[in-house]
C-alpha cells in the first residue's frame, strides 16, 4: 500500500519532545546559536479523544474531566512509538495559529499548526496518522473527504478497523478509562506503603531542572498516581512565581527535559515534604540528580540527602568536581575556608585524654602532643529554657546533661588506643578561642562521631549552604543523627535528662571528713583518673558512689613538676614524672584503697593500674623515694626493693647516688634470746621453708575482746544477706564453717560463686560463699592481724616435693601437741622473721629434733653468734644419716651434688 501525501506547504525535522495527546505533537529543533524552536503538529484529519483534566476547583473544570474510552491508549501510542526519536513532519503555515510573534527575546519559539508526523528522517517513513487510524485509536474528520484524497485514504483505513472491531470500534469502551488519583490523601502513609519499591512512572511535566510531575503506576494498585516529586540530595536554581529564571535555571531544565520527559523511568519515593514527594529517578542511562550535580547546574541539599537511599557519596563526589571545574553554578567559587597541607591531612596517634564530647588529645609518633576536634559535631549543651544557661560552668562535664555519657562512651572506646585522624577543615580563630583542627577520627573502620550520634550524645552542626568546611562524611552524619531522634536515643529523648549528682570532696575539709569512713570502709573501690597534677598527686572519680576525691599515693616522697601560674620552677624530673602518671593512668580505670587523710582533706592511700602498684612503679623508674610511713604497709618490701633497683641503676633522682661502701667487720654481737610464748595456728605449703602463723600469748585478751565487740556489732546488726558485694584483696567479715562464728578475713581469690578468704588473726584459708561474707566495719581495719608469719631458722627443706610435705607434717605434729611454745626471732630472710621455737618445759628445740629425725637439713650461716647452734643442729644431721632416718634411708642424699653426678 503506498502512503498519499496531503497537501503541504512546509516540511521540517525535529526530535519529538512531547505528547500532549493523540492528535498533537510537539516537535523541538536546535537552530545554531540560538534557544530552541518547538513546534506542536496537530494531525490533519483526526480527531483523538480528550484526556482528564485536573480538578482546579473554578470554572468548567472544577471538579475535573475524566478520560475518554481509549485517549490514554491512542496518546501512549505515539509516545511510546515516538518520543525522543527523530522524525520529519509536513505542515501548510496558518498565521491564525502561529504565536511566534508573541514570544518573549530568548524563549523557545512555539508553534501550533496542522499537519503530519513521520516516524523517520523523510516523507517515505511510516505516517503516524495513519497508524493511530487503523488501530481504530481516533476518529476521522470525515466532512473533508469530499474535497481532499488523504482524507478520503484515511477513511477507508477507518472502515477496516471498525470492520475488525479494533480501539474505539469495539466492546466496553469503559474498561478503557483510567482512574486517576490527582491527589494523594495521605502522602505519608503511602509513602511508608510503597517505601524502598520501584514503582513504573512517566515523566510528565518537568518543573525545573530538580521538580517533576510524574504519573505512577502499578501492577500493584490499578489507580494512577499524578503527583509531584522533588530529586532527593539536590535543588537546580528554577522559576519565580511571575516567571522570573534565576542563574541556570533554564539550562537545568532543558537537561532535565530532553532525558526524561515523557520518558519511562522507575520512582523510588524516599520522603515526603508537605505534600511533595521526595525521591530518586532511576533510569538504565544513569541517575539525572547526580548528571545535574556533575554539570554544576545543581548543589546538594543537606536536609534532602538524608533521604537518598545510595550513591551519597557520588552526590558529594559530582558536585566537588563541578567546583574545582567552576562550572556554571560554581563560576565565582571559592573555598571557605584555607586549604589543608597534605603533610598534614591524614596521620596516626594515640588518645591520651577525651575532652568533654568532641575533642581529644592525641599522643604522636613523635611523642608531642596534639589537640583535635571531632569535625562537624556539636556536643550536648544546657537546654535554652535552663536557668542555668549562660552562667560559668565549673563542672560541665557533670552539669550538662548527657555531658558526662558522651565523654565516657569516648573514653572507654577510645582512651589508650591507636586512631587514624583525616583533617576536614581548620577553624580560624575566633573570640578569643584558638584555632581548631576539625577531623574524621576513625578506629577499626568506625567512625567515632558517627558512632557517638548513633547514641543520640551529640548533634551536627549545620551550615550555610556554600559552607564547605565541614566533615568528609556529614551526611553520614546527619543519617546516623536521624537514626537515634527516630529512636528517641538520648539528647533526643522525650524523657527528663539525666542528671549526675555529684559529691565533690576535692578542696572541701568539712565534707571530705564526713564522707572518709565510707570510703576507708569500702576497702578496694573503682575509680577513673580524672585529672593529674603531679606524680603522685591525682584527681578521681568513683562511679559506683559519684564521689569526686582528690588522691594523694601513699609510702611515697615523689618529685613536683613546675608550675605556669604562678611560674614556679620544678623539682630534676618533675615534669617527667607527672608525664609518667599522666601516659599511664589519665582517664583510666583504676583500683584505690584509702588508708588515712591529710589535713586538707585529700585522700592517701595505694592505687592500682593493671595490677601495678603505682606507688611502686614511680619509685621503680627513679621518680620517688621511700616515705618513712611505707615501713607500716604491706608493700614496704616491694617498695624497697624498687629503690635499690632504681638506685643500682641510678635512674633519675638517683642519678648521682653513691652507695656507701662499708668494709664488712666481724660480726663479734652475741645472739640475744628473748623468748615469747606463742601457739602456732597455721602452717603454710611454701617452697622456701617450713612457714607457720603464731598468735602471742599475750595479745589474746586484745583479739578475744576484738571478737566478741565484732561478734555483738553483726548480731545486734545483722547484714542483709547480698548486701556485700566481695572484692579481691579486701578486708571483711566471715562466718567459719567450723563454728559459724564470725572473723576477720581477707578475699584471696573469686571464681564464680566460690570464694577463697585468709583469716588474718589465725593464717587458715577457707573456701565459702557471698552470703557468708558481711562488710568489715572500719574500726576493725586498723588493728594488725594477729597471726604473725613466721619461718623456721636454721633449717632448708628438701628439695623433693614429698620429702618437702613429710617435713611440713613432722612440724605440725610436734607444734600440734604443745599448744604453748617458746619463740626466739634470729634474723630476717626473705622478708619476714626466722625463729627458733622450744617446748615449754623440757627445753626441746623443735628445729634442731626435726633435724635429727631426718626430716630437714642444717642450714650454714656464717654468723659467729650463731655457730654453737649451727654446731649443734650439724650434729644433729651427722646422727640422722648414722641412724638412716627418714631423708637419709638410703644414705648421704648430699652426694648428689659431687662433680661426678653432673
Amino acid at each position: 500500500m503506498t502512503t498519499q501525501q496531503p497537501p503541504a506547504l512546509h516540511t521540517g525535522f525535529g526530535i519529538v519532545k512531547q505528547i500532549n495527546s493523540g492528535d498533537t505533537v510537539v516537535i523541538r529543533g536546535q537552530p545554531k546559536g540560538g534557544p530552541p524552536d518547538e513546534i506542536t503538529i496537530i494531525l490533519t484529519g483526526i480527531k483523538a479523544p480528550k484526556l482528564a483534566y485536573r480538578p482546579t476547583n473554578i470554572g468548567e473544570n472544577a471538579s475535573g474531566t475524566p478520560d475518554a474510552p481509549y485517549a490514554w491508549e491512542a496518546r501512549e501510542f505515539l509516545r511510546k512509538k515516538l518520543i525522543g526519536k527523530r522524525v520529519c513532519f509536513t505542515y501548510e503555515k496558518s498565521k491564525s495559529s502561529s504565536t511566534e510573534q508573541s514570544q518573549p527575546e530568548n524563549k523557545p519559539k512555539q508553534t501550533k499548526e496542522y499537519g503530519t508526523v513521520y516516524n523517520g528522517a523523510d516523507t517515505s517513513a511510516e505516517n503516524v496518522t495513519e497508524s493511530l487510524v487503523s488501530e481504530g485509536l481516533v476518529e476521522v474528520r470525515r466532512g473533508a473527504a469530499r474535497v481532499n484524497e488523504y482524507v478520503k485514504k484515511l477513511c477507508d483505513l477507518d472502515d477496516i478497523a471498525k470492520a475488525a472491531g479494533k480501539g474505539l470500534h469495539g466492546q466496553n469502551l469503559q474498561d478503557h478509562v483510567r482512574k486517576i488519583v490527582w491527589d494523594i490523601e495521605n502522602p505519608s502513609l503511602f509513602k511508608d506503603t510503597h517505601q524502598q519499591k520501584p514503582l513504573k512512572a512517566i515523566v510528565e511535566h518537568v518543573v525545573d531542572g530538580s521538580t517533576l510531575r510524574v504519573l505512577l503506576y502499578s501492577d500493584d494498585f490499578p489507580e494512577y498516581y499524578y503527583i509531584k516529586l522533588m530529586l532527593s540530595g539536590i535543588r537546580c536554581n528554577g522559576f519565580s512565581n511571575n516567571q522570573v529564571k534565576e542563574p541556570f535555571a533554564e539550562e537545568a531544565k532543558f537537561y532535565t527535559e530532553v532525558r526524561l520527559l515523557q520518558r519511562d523511568v522507575e520512582v523510588l519515593i524516599e520522603s515526603v515534604s508537605n505534600k511533595n514527594f521526595l525521591g530518586s529517578v532511576l533510569h538504565p542511562n544513569g541517575n539525572i540528580a547526580e548528571l545535574l550535580l556533575n554539570e554544576g547546574l545543581a548543589k546538594c541539599v543537606d536536609w534532602s540527602l538524608q533521604c537518598v537511599t545510595s550513591g551519597l557519596e557520588k552526590f558529594r563526589a559530582a558536585e566537588k568536581s563541578a567546583k574545582e571545574k567552576r562550572l556554571r553554578m560554581w563560576k565565582d567559587y571559592a573555598p571557605s575556608g584555607p586549604v589543608i597541607d597534605a603533610k598534614e591531612k591524614e596521620f596516626q596517634g594515640k588518645v591520651v585524654e577525651v575532652i568533654n564530647a568532641d575533642a581529644m588529645n592525641l599522643k604522636l609518633a613523635d611523642g608531642s602532643i596534639k589537640k583535635i576536634f571531632l569535625a562537624s559535631l556539636r556536643p550536648p549543651r544546657l537546654p535554652e529554657n535552663s536557668p542555668d544557661t549562660g552562667k560559668a560552668r565549673t563542672r560541665a562535664l557533670y552539669d550538662i546533661p548527657y555531658m558526662f555519657e558522651a565523654r565516657e562512651f569516648l573514653r572507654k572506646k577510645l582512651i589508650g588506643k591507636k586512631v587514624n585522624v583525616v583533617v576536614d577543615y581548620k577553624q580560624p580563630a575566633n573570640q578569643g578561642f584558638p584555632e581548631k583542627t576539625c577531623c574524621t577520627v576513625t578506629i577499626g573502620g568506625s567512625n567515632v562521631a558517627e558512632a557517638l550520634l548513633s547514641k543520640g550524645l551529640a548533634t551536627v552542626v549545620r551550615y550555610r549552604a556554600d559552607d564547605d568546611q565541614r566533615s568528609a562524611h556529614y551526611d553520614e552524619l546527619l543519617s546516623a543523627e536521624t537514626k537515634a531522634a527516630k529512636s528517641g536515643k538520648g539528647l533526643h529523648s522525650k524523657k527528663d535528662n539525666p542528671s549526675i549528682r555529684i559529691v565533690d570532696l576535692s578542696g572541701d575539709l568539712k565534707l571530705s571528713k564526713q564522707y572518709f569512713p565510707i570510703i576507708q570502709r569500702g576497702g578496694k573501690m573503682e575509680a577513673v583518673v580524672e585529672f593529674v597534677a603531679n606524680g603522685s598527686r591525682l584527681r578521681l572519680f568513683l562511679p559506683r558512689q559519684n564521689y569526686l576525691l582528690t588522691f594523694l599515693l601513699g609510702g611515697i616522697t615523689c618529685v613536683k613538676p613546675s608550675r605556669e601560674t604562678p611560674p614556679t620552677p620544678g623539682d630534676p624530673y618533675g615534669d617527667e614524672a607527672l608525664a609518667y602518671t599522666k601516659d599511664l593512668c589519665l582517664q583510666r580505670e583504676v583500683q584505690i584503697e584509702v588508708e588515712t587523710m591529710d589535713k586538707a582533706g585529700s585522700c592517701i592511700g595505694w592505687l592500682w593500674i593493671d595490677g601495678l602498684n603505682l606507688s611502686e612503679g614511680l619509685v621503680r623508674e627513679g621518680y620517688a623515694e621511700i616515705h618513712p610511713t611505707a615501713i607500716r604497709s604491706p608493700f614496704y618490701r616491694a617498695l624497697q626493693a624498687s629503690q635499690e633497683e632504681a638506685q643500682k641503676k641510678k635512674l633519675k633522682m638517683w642519678e648521682k647516688y653513691e652507695p656507701v661502701e662499708v668494709e664488712p667487720k666481724e660480726d663479734k654481737s652475741e645472739r640475744v634470746v628473748n623468748h615469747k610464748k606463742v601457739t602456732i595456728t597455721e602452717t603454710k605449703e611454701d617452697p622456701t621453708g617450713i612457714i607457720f602463723y603464731a598468735q602471742h600469748h599475750d595479745e589474746g585478751p586484745k583479739l578475744e575482746e576484738l571478737l566478741t565487740e565484732l561478734r555483738q556489732e553483726l548480731t545486734s546488726n545483722p547484714p542483709l544477706v547480698g548486701s556485700y558485694t566481695p572484692k579481691k584483696g579486701e578486708l571483711c567479715a566471715a562466718k567459719y564453717s567450723d563454728d559459724d562464728q564470725w572473723y576477720r578475713a581477707k578475699i584471696i581469690k573469686i571464681q564464680g560463686s566460690q570464694i577463697q578468704v585468709s583469716y588474718i588473726d589465725y593464717g587458715n584459708k577457707e573456701i565459702t560463699t557471698a552470703t557468708q561474707l558481711a562488710s568489715l566495719p572500719a574500726k576493725y581495719h586498723t588493728l594488725p592481724p594477729f597471726a604473725k608469719e613466721y619461718s623456721l631458722a636454721f633449717v632448708t627443706l628438701p628439695k623433693d616435693p614429698e620429702s618437702a610435705s613429710d617435713a611440713r607434717f613432722a612440724f605440725f605434729t610436734e607444734t600440734s601437741t604443745n599448744p604453748a611454745l617458746l619463740l626466739n626471732v634470729e634474723y630476717r630472710a626473705n622478708g619476714i622473721s626466722s625463729v627458733t621455737l622450744l617446748t615449754p618445759d623440757e627445753k626441746e628445740d623443735i628445729g634442731k629434733k626435726l633435724v635429727e629425725k631426718g626430716f630437714v637439713l642444717a642450714e650454714k650461716r656464717r654468723e659467729q653468734k650463731y655457730q654453737k647452734l649451727i654446731s649443734d643442729y650439724i650434729s644433729a644431721q651427722e646422727l640422722a644419716k648414722k641412724n638412716r632416718e627418714n631423708l637419709w634411708v638410703y644414705g648421704d642424699i648430699t652426694e648428689d651434688d659431687a662433680r661426678e653426678f653432673g
